[in-house]
Formats: C-alpha cells, sequence, structure tokens
C-alpha cells in the first residue's frame, strides 16, 4: 500500500467511508492503485557528468518530480569542458553546471565505472529511467598502411594530455622534431595546432614543461575537402592567426573555383568564416615569423611512412577533386599525390561510442547508440542516451546542448504517457551501498569541491588558474586527507 495519498485519492477513499463504512478496507486496493498515477518522485540515473550529462539533467528539473543521480567514472566532474577543451576556453559554463549539481533533487557520484562496478541492469531496476550521456570516447581510423607507426597519434589523446585526463598523462608525444601533420579541419584539430605552436599557460605542469621544449616549427592541417566544408568555427581561426611569432598559411589557388557570388549566398556564420579565410589567402605580406600553420585543403592521406626505427617520418597525400551532389559535396581523388616530412602525426578526423554493457545497440555506420528521439532500440522504456552518444560529435558545445534539452524533453514527454507504469524506485540509496560494499570510494560533489580547492591554490603557487590532479589516486588522496 502506498504511503501517501494524492488529493483525489483521499477525496475517494473519504466519500468511500462515509458511504460504505463497514467495507472501507474493500476500497483501499483501488485507492492505491489509484494512486501509482501520482508518485512522489521520478528517479533518473545519468551515466557521465559531462556537457550532454548536465544539460540533460537542467531540462529534466522541469518536471518537479524529478530527482537525478549523475555516475562518473573520473572522481572530477564535466567530462569534455575539464578534459577536452582547451584550458583557456573554459568558460562560464562550468558556473551553470556547478549551480545544477547543487540543487536539493541532483546528486553527483563520482569514481565510478559502470560495467564494472555497477551494471546496466542494475541500474535499470533502481531508476525509472537511465540515460546514457558518457559521450564518444573510441577514434575513428583513417585505416591506412603506417597507422600503427611510433608518433602516430589520436588528437583526443593529446587534447588528453595536455588537459590533464588520467589515462593520458604519461602520453609524452614526440615533441623533437620541426613538422607535425594534423587530419582534420575540425575545432580540436585547431585546438592542438594552437596548443603546439603556442601553449597556453593554463595547461597542465608536465605538459607545459614538454611544449616549452619543443622544437615544433610547422603544423599542417590537411583536410579532404575544401574551404566551405571545414568544421571548425571563426573563433578557433581567429585565435590561430592571433599567435605570436606564428604565420597561418592559406594558399590562393584553394579559392579559385569560389566565386563572390557563392560566398554572399552562404549563411551568415559560414559566409563570415570563409571570408577570414579568403582574406589570409590574399595575404601578401607575411609576417616571416619562424613558425607557420599551414592550412591544406582537398587533401587525403593515403599512407604513413615510418623510418627504420618504426617512427613516422612522412605521410603521403593524395589530391583529391570535389564533386557536388544532391547529398552534399563528396571527393575523388586524382593522379596527383604529395609528400609532407614529419616526426608527429595526429588523427583528429571524429569519434565514436563504444558500450557500456552488451545489450547496448551501436550503429556500426554512424558510431553512436541505436536511438530514435534518444530512446535506445531494443528497450521499451527506461533506457535513454543524450549528447555525443546519441548524436556524434558535433564539436560545438551549443550543439550539444540543444540537442541535450531536446531529447530531455522527449524524456518527460514518455513520462507522461506511461504515468501509470511509474512506480517509486529506490535510485541511489540502494546503488551506493552495493558500491561500498565492493570497496568502491565513491566521491561526492562536497568532495570534487575540495578536490577544486586544492587545484587551484597549486594553481596559484604556479602563477596560474588551476594546477589539475592527472592522477586518480592524487584525487582520492586529496579527499581523504581534507576529510582527515
Amino acid at each position: 500500500m502506498s504511503s501517501f495519498f494524492c488529493k483525489q485519492c483521499l477525496k475517494t477513499m473519504i466519500n468511500s467511508f462515509l458511504s460504505v463504512r463497514s467495507n472501507l478496507f474493500s476500497y483501499v486496493p483501488n485507492v492505491t492503485l489509484a494512486c501509482k498515477r501520482y508518485i512522489q518522485t521520478i528517479k533518473v540515473g545519468i551515466i557521465g557528468s559531462g556537457p550532454a550529462g548536465f544539460y540533460t539533467a537542467q531540462a529534466l528539473l522541469k518536471d518537479s518530480r524529478v530527482l537525478i543521480d549523475i555516475y562518473e567514472k573520473y572522481p572530477v566532474p564535466f567530462g569534455l569542458i575539464r578534459f577536452g577543451v582547451a584550458p583557456d576556453h573554459q568558460s562560464n559554463v562550468i558556473n551553470s553546471f556547478t549551480n545544477t549539481a547543487l540543487q536539493d533533487r541532483v546528486s553527483f557520484y563520482g569514481n565510478i565505472n559502470i560495467g564494472q562496478d555497477v551494471t546496466l541492469n542494475q541500474l535499470l531496476k533502481s531508476y525509472n529511467a537511465v540515460v546514457l550521456c558518457y559521450g564518444a570516447t573510441e577514434d575513428r581510423k583513417l585505416n591506412i598502411e603506417g597507422e600503427d607507426l611510433i608518433n602516430v597519434l589520436p588528437a583526443r589523446r593529446f587534447v588528453g594530455w595536455y588537459n590533464g585526463i588520467p589515462q593520458d598523462s604519461d602520453l609524452n608525444p614526440f615533441l623533437q622534431t620541426e613538422d607535425v601533420v594534423i587530419i582534420g579541419h575540425g575545432n580540436v584539430a585547431l585546438d592542438c595546432a594552437r596548443i603546439l605552436l603556442s601553449p597556453s599557460t593554463d595547461i597542465t605542469n608536465h605538459a607545459l614543461t614538454a611544449l616549452r621544449e619543443s622544437k615544433v616549427k610547422r603544423v599542417y592541417l590537411v583536410g579532404r575537402r575544401g574551404p566551405l566544408q571545414v568544421s571548425f568555427t571563426i573563433k578557433e581561426l581567429r585565435e590561430l592567426t592571433k599567435l605570436p611569432g606564428c604565420d597561418t598559411i592559406v594558399f590562393p589557388e584553394d579559392f579559385k573555383n569560389i566565386t563572390a557570388e557563392t560566398i554572399n549566398e552562404l549563411p551568415r556564420p559560414r559566409k563570415r568564416l570563409t571570408e577570414l579565410l579568403l582574406s589570409l589567402a590574399n595575404e601578401k605580406n607575411l609576417n616571416n615569423n619562424h613558425k607557420r600553420c599551414v592550412l591544406m585543403f582537398c587533401r587525403s592521406p593515403l599512407q604513413i611512412v615510418g623510418d627504420k626505427h618504426g617512427k613516422v617520418s612522412s605521410v603521403n597525400l593524395g589530391v583529391n577533386r570535389l564533386i557536388q551532389q544532391e547529398d552534399g559535396v563528396k571527393t575523388e581523388l586524382t593522379d596527383e599525390k604529395e609528400i609532407l616530412k614529419c616526426g608527429l602525426f595526429l588523427r583528429s578526423i571524429g569519434y565514436r561510442a563504444v558500450s557500456i554493457d552488451p545489450s547496448i545497440p551501436l550503429n556500426d555506420k554512424t558510431g553512436v547508440i541505436s536511438n530514435t528521439n534518444g530512446k535506445v532500440h531494443g528497450f521499451d522504456f527506461g533506457l535513454y542516451c543524450s549528447g555525443w552518444a546519441a548524436t556524434g560529435a558535433t564539436g560545438v558545445i551549443i550543439g550539444t546542448m540543444n540537442a541535450s534539452f531536446e531529447i530531455a524533453e522527449h524524456i518527460l514527454k514518455d513520462f507522461g504517457q506511461n504515468e501509470p507504469l511509474l512506480v517509486e524506485k529506490p535510485g541511489a540509496t540502494e546503488i551506493i551501498p552495493h558500491l561500498k560494499s565492493k570497496g568502491v570510494k565513491v566521491v561526492t560533489f562536497n568532495d570534487w569541491q575540495r578536490i577544486d580547492e586544492l587545484e587551484k591554490n597549486l594553481g596559484s603557487q604556479l602563477g596560474k588558474p588551476r594546477e589539475k590532479l592527472v592522477n586518480q589516486k592524487d584525487m582520492i588522496k586529496a579527499v581523504d586527507e581534507e576529510k582527515d
């Protein structure tokens, strides 16, 4: 029997009592069934504390019955905002997420590996809904010869290295080379180029020390399509052009088939970006700086070549022609070839989601969890996905925000349509004791605030906003020492 009654059910019970006092208890079961439509709380477990997790949480909280528990595999929150965005680009979004995490109806539990410490099935039994927001963490590959050579790295891991992600802290990229090739024309690729050519003081100290001793002089940003198809934003490009002691090179011949009329017909953001690229191509008075970032278009890597020690030494490129088709611009290889020498090769061509449980269906073609409006295929009710795991990597946080809000609306609509099926669930009151019984050190948001304060103190000693702890054991130690 439910422990409370809604107004309508209470009225029904009183009327029953007055009319048929002797048979009161025969009416109570019917009252209890009716009350299932008016449960006090809807428990939602969110897996992943990055932008998708927090934006989805913010939208779900519009239903006053929703209580949210956010689970994160690291002891620290914020996902890509902490680990994937250049440190000098981290904005007030963290303040917004912090305000969300501090709400009474939200709890954060870090240092928990879903699939290892607790199963997806256990979560589904403990929550009315589980939302997978753990992103896309597997790199797409070029699938060309030489991709396994030494110093051929995913850009994601390079970003993780300078941003302090624990598993990438010992990456040690080879920086004693003058030439670096980055395959990809997205914001991540431009971030990597910017850090290689002029490292920000906000990055982790081990990375800053290595980059200050770097011999890198030239970074080649190589994309398979043209200037009109780049994925980076004008903000990223502008920052690249303003690097001290560095020229940004764009070749005029890449614009020979792009007319002023074509540019004027572009949507405003794309128009402004293309105009900036064109201005760089028309730049006659380069400063002859000792460092250069070269944007190369219509090039596809065909083979990565290594030296006798198994280290990358160059990359063979094929020159493409662009073909306009109904579903977009396609590329076709020509007979023309080029060779770029390099001692470090970064691959930045996108990401794929991974499965944390065999029951989660993945779309092999798109690299995302198979879903419709966020509802995971194969599950009648209760399992959803949001963010990059659901939509693929967008590269722009506002895209993640809008998509997460939209998926949250679909989830809330499902709650309304399935309200008779909703029952009270235990949520974290069942999961956390289970984790502690297995010896898992559960980190709360208050614990994270202690880590946050320590990192800021360490940073102030080095003249920077923060110095991140890059080892999970150190993070846990910082929590335990503060409590002692």
